[in-house]
C-alpha cells in the first residue's frame, strides 16, 4: 500500500519553454480580466458558510464579536486575514482577494501545462479551464477561502514540476494555513520522496504549529466540533439532489477529461495520480459527516487539469500545425 501511494520520485526537469515577458504579461492580464467578467454576477457575496468566514474577517477588524464566530471556520485564518489586511471595506477587501487568488491559480495552472511539455496552446487551454467552469462562476464571487486552497495547489504543482520541491513545499505550508486538509501536500512530499526528510519534517512541523496556535491561541475559545461520520449522513447525502447536481457541474468537462487523459498521460504525471487519491480522502470523509458541494471537486482543479490536457494533446498540436502552416508555406 505504501509503494503505491508513495512511489519512486520522478525527478522534473529545472528548465523548459518558456513565454516570454510580454506574453506572460499579456496572459495573466487576459486571464485577470476573464476572471473578473466570471466573477462579478455575484461579487461579495455571502451564503452558508461564507459568512462565517466573512464574520472572521470582520472579528480580525474589530467590527465584530468574537460571539458572532462559529468554529471551523475561523480556524482557516489565512484568507480572512489577508483580506481584513486589505483597506477599504472588508467585503470588496476579501472579493478583490479572491479574484486575485482565482487569476493567479490560473497563471500558475497554465505555466504548470508549459512545464510539463503542453506548449503554449495547452498553457492558455489549461488556464481556461481553471476559470470558465461552475465552481468560479458560482463559488468564487463568493466570500470563501476555496479560492486560495486552489491557489496553494497550483504552486505546489508549479513548483513541483519546475523542479522546485521546497517551493512546493512552502506552499503545502500556506496551503495548511488556507485550509487544514492541505497538509496532505506535506505528508505526500515527505513520503513519496520528492523533498528531504529534514526539509520535510520541518515543513510538517511549521504546518501543524501554526494550526495549534490558531486553534489555541489566535482564535481560541470557541465551541468544539466534531465531525462524525454516520450512515445517516452518508444516506442524506446521497438523497441531496442539489448536492449532488453541485458536485456534478463542477465536475463539469475537467473530470472525465482527465479521467481520460489518466489512461495516456506523460511519465511526470504519474505521481499526481497518487496524490489525487490522497486528496480525494478529507472530501469523501466530510462527506460522511457533513454536507459537502462541488468545491470538492473544485479543490482538485489544479491537479485534474494537467491531466484533461494531456487528454486533448492531440487536438492542441494539430490545431498549433493549422496556425502555422501559412507561415511554413511562405517560407517555402
Amino acid at each position: 500500500m505504501m509503494k503505491l501511494l508513495f512511489p519512486a520520485p520522478h525527478f522534473y526537469p529545472k528548465s523548459g519553454p518558456r513565454f516570454e515577458p510580454a506574453q506572460l504579461l499579456m496572459l495573466a492580464a487576459g486571464f485577470a480580466a476573464l476572471a473578473l467578467a466570471v466573477m462579478w454576477w455575484r461579487w461579495g457575496g455571502t451564503v452558508e458558510d461564507s459568512l462565517h468566514y466573512f464574520n472572521t474577517a470582520r472579528y480580525l477588524r474589530g467590527e465584530v464579536a468574537a460571539s458572532e464566530l462559529r468554529a471551523p471556520f475561523p480556524y482557516r485564518l489565512l484568507v480572512p486575514a489577508a483580506a481584513a489586511a486589505i483597506p477599504g471595506e472588508v467585503r470588496n477587501s476579501f472579493a478583490l482577494l479572491n479574484w486575485l487568488l482565482v487569476s493567479a491559480a490560473a497563471c500558475m495552472t497554465a505555466l504548470a501545462a508549459l512545464r510539463l511539455g503542453y506548449g503554449r496552446n495547452g498553457a492558455v487551454a489549461a488556464g481556461l479551464l481553471l476559470i470558465v467552469s461552475v465552481p468560479t462562476f458560482w463559488y468564487a464571487p463568493y466570500l470563501l477561502v476555496d479560492p486560495g486552497s486552489v491557489c496553494a495547489r497550483a504552486a505546489f504543482v508549479l513548483a513541483l514540476v519546475s523542479g522546485q520541491p521546497w517551493l512546493a513545499a512552502l506552499a503545502g505550508v500556506v496551503g495548511s494555513g488556507v485550509r487544514e486538509e492541505n497538509i496532505v501536500l506535506l505528508v505526500w512530499l515527505l513520503f513519496a520522496r520528492q523533498i528531504g526528510w529534514r526539509a520535510g519534517l520541518l515543513a510538517l512541523a511549521a504546518a501543524a504549529a501554526w494550526m495549534l496556535a490558531v486553534r489555541w491561541w489566535i482564535i481560541g475559545g470557541l465551541p468544539s466540533y466534531v465531525w462524525k461520520p454516520s450512515l445517516e449522513q452518508a444516506l442524506a447525502a446521497l438523497a441531496d439532489m442539489r448536492s449532488l447536481a453541485s458536485i456534478a457541474l463542477a465536475a463539469g468537462a475537467v473530470l472525465p477529461l482527465a479521467i481520460f487523459g489518466m489512461w495516456r498521460c506523460a511519465p511526470q504525471l504519474q505521481p499526481f495520480k497518487r496524490l489525487l487519491l490522497l486528496l480525494a480522502l478529507p472530501p469523501l470523509y466530510a462527506a460522511l459527516s457533513v454536507r459537502v458541494d462541488g468545491r470538492a471537486v473544485w479543490g482538485l482543479y489544479p491537479l485534474l487539469i494537467p491531466f484533461a490536457i494531456g487528454a486533448c494533446q492531440s487536438l492542441l498540436r494539430r490545431k498549433h500545425q493549422d496556425a502555422d502552416a501559412p507561415a511554413r508555406r511562405a517560407a517555402a
